[in-house]
Protein backbone atom coordinates (compact mmCIF):
# COMPACT_ATOMS: atom_id res chain seq x y z
CA UNK A 1 0.00 0.00 0.00
CA UNK A 2 1.65 3.19 -1.15
CA UNK A 3 0.62 5.81 1.42
CA UNK A 4 2.13 9.23 2.14
CA UNK A 5 2.89 9.95 5.78
CA UNK A 6 -0.43 11.35 7.07
CA UNK A 7 0.88 12.56 10.43
CA UNK A 8 0.68 16.21 9.32
CA UNK A 9 -2.73 15.87 7.68
CA UNK A 10 -5.31 18.46 8.77
CA UNK A 11 -9.07 18.47 8.21
CA UNK A 12 -8.55 20.42 4.97
CA UNK A 13 -5.53 18.39 3.75
CA UNK A 14 -6.44 14.73 3.32
CA UNK A 15 -4.25 11.98 1.99
CA UNK A 16 -5.68 10.83 -1.35
CA UNK A 17 -5.09 7.26 -2.46
CA UNK A 18 -5.75 6.89 -6.18
CA UNK A 19 -7.31 3.82 -7.79
CA UNK A 20 -3.97 2.17 -8.51
CA UNK A 21 -3.00 2.33 -4.84
CA UNK A 22 -5.88 0.43 -3.24
CA UNK A 23 -7.84 -2.83 -3.76
CA UNK A 24 -11.39 -1.44 -3.68
CA UNK A 25 -13.48 -2.27 -6.73
CA UNK A 26 -16.95 -0.96 -7.47
CA UNK A 27 -17.90 -4.56 -8.29
CA UNK A 28 -17.80 -5.19 -4.52
CA UNK A 29 -20.22 -2.37 -3.73
CA UNK A 30 -23.99 -2.84 -3.62
CA UNK A 31 -25.46 -1.44 -6.89
CA UNK A 32 -28.12 0.46 -4.94
CA UNK A 33 -25.39 2.14 -2.90
CA UNK A 34 -23.59 3.17 -6.09
CA UNK A 35 -26.81 4.56 -7.54
CA UNK A 36 -27.30 6.75 -4.45
CA UNK A 37 -23.72 8.01 -4.63
CA UNK A 38 -23.97 8.80 -8.33
CA UNK A 39 -27.36 10.49 -8.06
CA UNK A 40 -26.19 12.75 -5.24
CA UNK A 41 -23.09 13.60 -7.25
CA UNK A 42 -25.16 14.46 -10.33
CA UNK A 43 -27.24 16.78 -8.14
CA UNK A 44 -24.10 18.68 -7.17
CA UNK A 45 -23.47 17.13 -3.74
CA UNK A 46 -20.42 15.45 -2.25
CA UNK A 47 -21.18 11.83 -1.36
CA UNK A 48 -18.80 9.19 -0.05
CA UNK A 49 -18.93 5.63 1.16
CA UNK A 50 -17.67 5.65 4.74
CA UNK A 51 -16.84 3.67 7.85
CA UNK A 52 -16.54 -0.09 8.17
CA UNK A 53 -17.34 -0.80 4.53
CA UNK A 54 -14.28 1.12 3.32
CA UNK A 55 -12.11 -0.48 6.01
CA UNK A 56 -13.25 -3.99 5.13
CA UNK A 57 -12.76 -3.55 1.39
CA UNK A 58 -9.28 -2.16 1.99
CA UNK A 59 -8.57 -5.40 3.86
CA UNK A 60 -10.01 -7.55 1.06
CA UNK A 61 -13.15 -8.44 3.01
CA UNK A 62 -16.81 -8.23 2.05
CA UNK A 63 -18.61 -5.45 3.94
CA UNK A 64 -21.51 -6.38 6.20
CA UNK A 65 -23.32 -3.17 5.29
CA UNK A 66 -22.78 0.15 3.53
CA UNK A 67 -23.15 3.65 4.93
CA UNK A 68 -23.06 6.90 2.97
CA UNK A 69 -22.09 10.37 4.13
CA UNK A 70 -22.83 13.54 2.17
CA UNK A 71 -23.08 17.32 2.40
CA UNK A 72 -26.75 17.08 1.40
CA UNK A 73 -29.11 17.84 4.27
CA UNK A 74 -31.78 15.27 5.23
CA UNK A 75 -34.53 17.38 3.69
CA UNK A 76 -32.59 17.66 0.43
CA UNK A 77 -32.12 13.89 0.35
CA UNK A 78 -35.82 13.32 0.93
CA UNK A 79 -36.70 15.53 -2.03
CA UNK A 80 -34.44 13.54 -4.37
CA UNK A 81 -35.48 10.00 -3.40
CA UNK A 82 -39.03 8.70 -3.16
CA UNK A 83 -38.34 5.92 -0.67
CA UNK A 84 -36.77 7.96 2.13
CA UNK A 85 -37.63 8.06 5.83
CA UNK A 86 -35.87 10.70 7.94
CA UNK A 87 -35.30 9.47 11.49
CA UNK A 88 -33.65 10.75 14.65
CA UNK A 89 -34.26 13.69 16.92
CA UNK A 90 -30.91 15.11 17.95
CA UNK A 91 -29.35 14.43 14.56
CA UNK A 92 -31.43 13.54 11.53
CA UNK A 93 -30.53 10.58 9.31
CA UNK A 94 -32.01 9.56 5.98
CA UNK A 95 -32.92 5.88 5.57
CA UNK A 96 -33.48 4.91 1.93
CA UNK A 97 -35.60 1.78 1.65
CA UNK A 98 -35.43 -0.85 -1.08
CA UNK A 99 -37.10 -4.15 -1.80
CA UNK A 100 -36.56 -7.16 0.47
CA UNK A 101 -36.20 -4.93 3.51
CA UNK A 102 -32.86 -3.40 2.50
CA UNK A 103 -32.16 -0.04 4.15
CA UNK A 104 -29.20 2.19 3.28
CA UNK A 105 -28.35 4.93 5.74
CA UNK A 106 -27.30 8.33 4.43
CA UNK A 107 -25.93 10.83 6.95
CA UNK A 108 -24.93 14.46 6.55
CA UNK A 109 -21.33 15.42 7.36
CA UNK A 110 -21.13 16.34 11.03
CA UNK A 111 -18.72 18.32 13.11
CA UNK A 112 -17.48 17.75 16.64
CA UNK A 113 -18.49 20.85 18.65
CA UNK A 114 -15.28 20.46 20.66
CA UNK A 115 -13.10 20.55 17.55
CA UNK A 116 -11.76 24.04 16.90
CA UNK A 117 -14.34 25.91 18.98
CA UNK A 118 -16.41 25.50 22.07
CA UNK A 119 -19.99 24.44 21.49
CA UNK A 120 -22.56 27.00 22.50
CA UNK A 121 -25.86 26.16 24.14
CA UNK A 122 -27.80 26.46 20.91
CA UNK A 123 -25.61 23.81 19.23
CA UNK A 124 -27.00 21.24 21.63
CA UNK A 125 -30.57 21.86 20.50
CA UNK A 126 -30.18 22.99 16.90
CA UNK A 127 -29.01 20.03 14.77
CA UNK A 128 -28.12 22.35 11.89
CA UNK A 129 -25.20 23.65 13.92
CA UNK A 130 -23.79 20.12 14.03
CA UNK A 131 -23.32 19.88 10.24
CA UNK A 132 -19.73 20.08 9.06
CA UNK A 133 -17.19 19.37 6.33
CA UNK A 134 -15.76 15.99 5.28
CA UNK A 135 -12.65 16.67 7.34
CA UNK A 136 -14.61 17.63 10.44
CA UNK A 137 -16.75 14.53 10.01
CA UNK A 138 -13.68 12.30 9.84
CA UNK A 139 -12.11 13.80 12.97
CA UNK A 140 -15.26 13.34 15.05
CA UNK A 141 -15.20 9.54 14.54
CA UNK A 142 -13.80 7.11 17.12
CA UNK A 143 -10.88 5.31 15.48
CA UNK A 144 -8.77 6.09 12.44
CA UNK A 145 -9.45 2.94 10.40
CA UNK A 146 -13.19 3.67 10.52
CA UNK A 147 -12.79 7.27 9.31
CA UNK A 148 -11.83 6.56 5.70
CA UNK A 149 -13.97 7.75 2.78
CA UNK A 150 -14.33 6.21 -0.67
CA UNK A 151 -15.26 8.44 -3.61
CA UNK A 152 -16.97 6.27 -6.21
CA UNK A 153 -16.70 9.05 -8.82
CA UNK A 154 -12.91 9.43 -8.70
CA UNK A 155 -12.32 5.85 -7.44
CA UNK A 156 -10.12 7.22 -4.65
CA UNK A 157 -9.79 6.66 -0.89
CA UNK A 158 -9.69 9.82 1.23
CA UNK A 159 -7.92 9.85 4.59
CA UNK A 160 -7.93 12.83 6.97
CA UNK A 161 -6.81 11.05 10.15
CA UNK A 162 -4.02 8.56 9.34
CA UNK A 163 -6.28 5.57 8.90
CA UNK A 164 -4.38 4.26 5.89
CA UNK A 165 -1.14 4.10 7.83
CA UNK A 166 -2.88 2.34 10.72
CA UNK A 167 -4.41 -0.20 8.31
CA UNK A 168 -0.94 -0.88 6.91
CA UNK A 169 0.42 -1.33 10.44
CA UNK A 170 -2.62 -3.38 11.50
CA UNK A 171 -3.32 -1.29 14.57
CA UNK A 172 -6.29 0.39 16.23
CA UNK A 173 -5.74 4.02 17.21
CA UNK A 174 -8.22 6.49 18.67
CA UNK A 175 -8.55 9.79 16.82
CA UNK A 176 -7.23 12.63 18.95
CA UNK A 177 -6.18 12.33 22.60
CA UNK A 178 -7.36 8.89 23.81
CA UNK A 179 -7.75 10.03 27.42
CA UNK A 180 -9.97 12.93 26.38
CA UNK A 181 -12.00 10.84 23.94
CA UNK A 182 -12.57 8.07 26.52
CA UNK A 183 -13.57 10.66 29.12
CA UNK A 184 -16.12 12.12 26.67
CA UNK A 185 -17.56 8.68 25.97
CA UNK A 186 -16.17 5.62 27.84
CA UNK A 187 -18.02 3.25 25.48
CA UNK A 188 -15.31 4.09 22.94
CA UNK A 189 -13.04 1.81 25.00
CA UNK A 190 -15.34 -1.11 24.26
CA UNK A 191 -15.53 -0.24 20.56
CA UNK A 192 -11.75 0.02 20.21
CA UNK A 193 -11.31 -3.42 21.76
CA UNK A 194 -14.04 -4.87 19.54
CA UNK A 195 -12.39 -3.73 16.32
CA UNK A 196 -8.94 -4.86 17.41
CA UNK A 197 -10.25 -8.28 18.43
CA UNK A 198 -12.26 -8.95 15.29
CA UNK A 199 -9.58 -7.72 12.92
CA UNK A 200 -6.66 -9.29 14.78
CA UNK A 201 -5.04 -5.83 15.08
CA UNK A 202 -2.88 -4.52 17.91
CA UNK A 203 -3.93 -1.52 19.97
CA UNK A 204 -1.70 1.54 19.64
CA UNK A 205 0.31 2.27 22.81
CA UNK A 206 -1.29 5.58 23.82
CA UNK A 207 -4.74 4.13 23.22
CA UNK A 208 -3.90 1.05 25.30
CA UNK A 209 -2.59 3.13 28.20
CA UNK A 210 -5.76 5.19 28.19
CA UNK A 211 -7.88 2.02 28.21
CA UNK A 212 -6.21 0.85 31.42
CA UNK A 213 -6.46 4.24 33.12
CA UNK A 214 -10.02 5.08 32.04
CA UNK A 215 -11.86 1.74 31.98
CA UNK A 216 -13.43 2.51 35.39
CA UNK A 217 -15.45 5.24 33.67
CA UNK A 218 -17.56 2.53 32.06
CA UNK A 219 -19.37 2.26 35.39
CA UNK A 220 -20.93 5.66 34.66
CA UNK A 221 -22.48 4.69 31.31
CA UNK A 222 -26.21 4.00 30.90
CA UNK A 223 -27.15 0.33 30.98
CA UNK A 224 -29.22 0.70 27.82
CA UNK A 225 -26.08 1.59 25.83
CA UNK A 226 -24.28 -1.42 27.27
CA UNK A 227 -27.16 -3.62 26.12
CA UNK A 228 -26.92 -2.19 22.59
CA UNK A 229 -23.16 -2.74 22.45
CA UNK A 230 -23.48 -6.26 23.85
CA UNK A 231 -25.97 -7.12 21.13
CA UNK A 232 -23.39 -6.05 18.54
CA UNK A 233 -20.86 -8.45 20.04
CA UNK A 234 -23.33 -11.33 20.03
CA UNK A 235 -24.43 -10.73 16.43
CA UNK A 236 -21.08 -11.39 14.74
CA UNK A 237 -17.72 -12.82 15.88
CA UNK A 238 -18.22 -13.10 19.62
CA UNK A 239 -15.34 -15.13 21.09
CA UNK A 240 -12.44 -12.78 20.22
CA UNK A 241 -14.33 -9.78 21.59
CA UNK A 242 -15.14 -11.50 24.89
CA UNK A 243 -11.52 -12.57 25.22
CA UNK A 244 -10.40 -8.95 24.72
CA UNK A 245 -12.98 -7.68 27.21
CA UNK A 246 -11.68 -10.16 29.79
CA UNK A 247 -8.03 -9.36 29.06
CA UNK A 248 -8.61 -5.67 29.76
CA UNK A 249 -10.92 -6.26 32.73
CA UNK A 250 -14.14 -4.95 31.20
CA UNK A 251 -16.45 -7.93 31.67
CA UNK A 252 -17.18 -7.04 35.29
CA UNK A 253 -18.40 -3.60 34.23
CA UNK A 254 -20.76 -5.15 31.69
CA UNK A 255 -22.02 -8.38 33.30
CA UNK A 256 -21.56 -7.60 36.98
CA UNK A 257 -20.88 -10.67 39.13
CA UNK A 258 -21.06 -12.95 36.10
CA UNK A 259 -18.34 -10.93 34.38
CA UNK A 260 -16.28 -10.80 37.57
CA UNK A 261 -16.46 -14.60 37.87
CA UNK A 262 -15.46 -15.04 34.25
CA UNK A 263 -12.45 -12.77 34.83
CA UNK A 264 -11.39 -14.44 38.09
CA UNK A 265 -11.83 -18.11 37.09
CA UNK A 266 -9.74 -19.17 34.06
CA UNK A 267 -11.50 -22.53 33.87
CA UNK A 268 -14.94 -20.95 33.85
CA UNK A 269 -13.97 -18.50 31.13
CA UNK A 270 -12.29 -21.28 29.13
CA UNK A 271 -15.63 -23.08 29.08
CA UNK A 272 -17.37 -19.92 27.83
CA UNK A 273 -14.67 -19.22 25.25
CA UNK A 274 -14.96 -22.78 23.92
CA UNK A 275 -18.74 -22.47 23.52
CA UNK A 276 -18.43 -19.09 21.80
CA UNK A 277 -15.84 -20.53 19.43
CA UNK A 278 -18.24 -23.35 18.51
CA UNK A 279 -21.01 -20.83 17.93
CA UNK A 280 -18.78 -18.51 15.88
CA UNK A 281 -17.78 -21.39 13.59
CA UNK A 282 -21.40 -22.48 13.24
CA UNK A 283 -22.40 -18.89 12.50
CA UNK A 284 -19.83 -18.63 9.73
CA UNK A 285 -21.45 -21.71 8.19
CA UNK A 286 -24.90 -20.11 8.14
CA UNK A 287 -26.25 -21.38 11.47
CA UNK A 288 -27.58 -18.53 13.60
CA UNK A 289 -28.90 -18.51 17.12
CA UNK A 290 -31.71 -16.22 18.20
CA UNK A 291 -31.05 -13.43 20.66
CA UNK A 292 -32.44 -15.53 23.53
CA UNK A 293 -30.23 -18.46 22.54
CA UNK A 294 -27.09 -16.30 22.36
CA UNK A 295 -27.67 -14.85 25.83
CA UNK A 296 -28.38 -18.34 27.13
CA UNK A 297 -25.08 -19.54 25.71
CA UNK A 298 -23.20 -16.66 27.37
CA UNK A 299 -24.70 -17.35 30.80
CA UNK A 300 -24.69 -21.17 30.67
CA UNK A 301 -21.17 -21.74 32.11
CA UNK A 302 -21.87 -19.26 34.91
CA UNK A 303 -25.28 -20.67 35.82
CA UNK A 304 -24.64 -24.38 35.27
CA UNK A 305 -23.18 -24.94 38.79
CA UNK A 306 -26.39 -23.51 40.26
CA UNK A 307 -28.24 -26.61 39.07
CA UNK A 308 -26.22 -28.87 41.39
CA UNK A 309 -27.85 -30.45 44.42
CA UNK A 310 -31.38 -31.66 45.13
CA UNK A 311 -34.36 -30.48 43.08
CA UNK A 312 -35.22 -26.85 43.82
CA UNK A 313 -37.13 -23.95 42.32
CA UNK A 314 -34.57 -23.25 39.63
CA UNK A 315 -36.60 -20.49 38.06
CA UNK A 316 -36.38 -18.46 41.28
CA UNK A 317 -32.70 -19.33 41.83
CA UNK A 318 -31.66 -18.16 38.37
CA UNK A 319 -33.85 -15.09 38.57
CA UNK A 320 -32.25 -14.13 41.89
CA UNK A 321 -28.79 -14.71 40.35
CA UNK A 322 -29.55 -12.17 37.63
CA UNK A 323 -30.73 -9.63 40.21
CA UNK A 324 -27.84 -10.02 42.65
CA UNK A 325 -25.25 -9.97 39.84
CA UNK A 326 -25.95 -6.23 39.41
CA UNK A 327 -25.16 -6.31 35.70
CA UNK A 328 -24.48 -2.93 34.15
CA UNK A 329 -26.03 -3.98 30.84
CA UNK A 330 -29.78 -3.50 31.09
CA UNK A 331 -31.04 -6.84 29.83
CA UNK A 332 -34.84 -6.63 29.39
CA UNK A 333 -36.87 -8.57 31.91
CA UNK A 334 -38.63 -10.66 29.26
CA UNK A 335 -35.28 -11.63 27.75
CA UNK A 336 -33.96 -12.70 31.16
CA UNK A 337 -37.10 -14.77 31.74
CA UNK A 338 -36.71 -16.50 28.37
CA UNK A 339 -33.04 -17.24 29.06
CA UNK A 340 -33.96 -18.82 32.39
CA UNK A 341 -36.55 -21.09 30.79
CA UNK A 342 -34.15 -22.13 28.01
CA UNK A 343 -31.40 -22.99 30.49
CA UNK A 344 -33.75 -25.02 32.68
CA UNK A 345 -34.82 -27.08 29.65
CA UNK A 346 -31.21 -27.53 28.49
CA UNK A 347 -30.29 -28.86 31.93
CA UNK A 348 -33.24 -31.29 31.82
CA UNK A 349 -32.07 -32.53 28.40
CA UNK A 350 -28.52 -33.11 29.62
CA UNK A 351 -29.75 -35.07 32.63
CA UNK A 352 -32.19 -37.05 30.50
CA UNK A 353 -29.43 -38.35 28.24
CA UNK A 354 -27.58 -39.57 31.32
CA UNK A 355 -30.50 -41.07 33.23
CA UNK A 356 -32.93 -42.08 30.49
CA UNK A 357 -35.70 -40.09 32.17
CA UNK A 358 -37.08 -36.97 30.55
CA UNK A 359 -39.87 -34.59 31.56
CA UNK A 360 -41.62 -34.58 28.20
CA UNK A 361 -44.13 -32.06 29.46
CA UNK A 362 -41.39 -29.54 28.68
CA UNK A 363 -42.18 -30.04 24.99
CA UNK A 364 -45.16 -27.78 25.51
CA UNK A 365 -42.80 -24.92 26.33
CA UNK A 366 -42.39 -22.26 23.66
CA UNK A 367 -38.62 -22.50 24.27
CA UNK A 368 -38.20 -26.25 23.76
CA UNK A 369 -36.85 -25.98 20.21
CA UNK A 370 -34.47 -23.20 21.20
CA UNK A 371 -33.19 -25.30 24.08
CA UNK A 372 -32.75 -28.27 21.72
CA UNK A 373 -30.55 -26.22 19.39
CA UNK A 374 -28.51 -24.91 22.30
CA UNK A 375 -28.20 -28.44 23.71
CA UNK A 376 -26.39 -29.61 20.57
CA UNK A 377 -23.86 -26.76 20.80
CA UNK A 378 -23.21 -27.41 24.49
CA UNK A 379 -23.16 -31.21 24.54
CA UNK A 380 -22.21 -32.15 20.98
CA UNK A 381 -20.01 -29.20 20.08
CA UNK A 382 -21.93 -28.57 16.87
CA UNK A 383 -25.32 -27.37 15.66
CA UNK A 384 -28.03 -29.97 14.94
CA UNK A 385 -28.06 -31.44 11.47
CA UNK A 386 -31.05 -31.24 9.15
CA UNK A 387 -33.99 -32.99 10.80
CA UNK A 388 -32.02 -33.73 13.97
CA UNK A 389 -33.53 -32.89 17.35
CA UNK A 390 -33.10 -33.72 20.99
CA UNK A 391 -36.05 -36.09 20.79
CA UNK A 392 -34.46 -38.10 17.96
CA UNK A 393 -31.19 -38.18 19.89
CA UNK A 394 -32.98 -39.46 23.00
CA UNK A 395 -34.73 -42.21 21.00
CA UNK A 396 -31.39 -43.43 19.66
CA UNK A 397 -29.88 -43.53 23.14
CA UNK A 398 -32.92 -45.11 24.83
CA UNK A 399 -34.97 -46.94 22.20
CA UNK A 400 -37.02 -48.76 24.84
CA UNK A 401 -38.11 -45.54 26.52
CA UNK A 402 -41.34 -44.03 25.32
CA UNK A 403 -41.47 -40.49 24.05
CA UNK A 404 -44.69 -38.52 24.04
CA UNK A 405 -47.11 -38.65 21.19
CA UNK A 406 -50.50 -37.06 20.76
CA UNK A 407 -52.76 -37.88 23.66
CA UNK A 408 -55.92 -39.85 22.84
CA UNK A 409 -59.07 -38.72 24.54
CA UNK A 410 -60.84 -41.50 26.39
CA UNK A 411 -64.41 -42.05 25.28
CA UNK A 412 -66.95 -41.02 27.88
CA UNK A 413 -69.02 -44.14 27.01
CA UNK A 414 -66.36 -46.61 28.14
Amino acid sequence: MDVRNPSSARPDEPVILERSGHPISRRNIDPDVLNILYRLHRQGFIAYLCGGAVRDMMLGKSPKDFDIVTDARPGQIRKRFTNVYVIGRRFRLAHIHFKNGKVIEVATFRRDPDLGEEADQEAAVDPRKAYGTPGEDAFRRDITINALFYDAVTWSVIDYVGGLEDLARRRVRVIGDPAARFTEDPVRIWRALRHAARLGFVIEEATERAIHSHRHLLATCPGSRFYEELNKDLAYETRPVFEALRKYGLLKYILGQAGEDYEADPGLFSRLSSLLDIEDRAKSGGFRLSQEEMYSLVFWPWMEPMFAGPPRDMSKILKDAFVTAQMRATIPRILRANVIQILIIVRSMIRALRTGRMRWSLKRSAHFEQASRLFFLIEKGRPPEQGESFESLFRQAFPSESTPGPKLRRSRWR
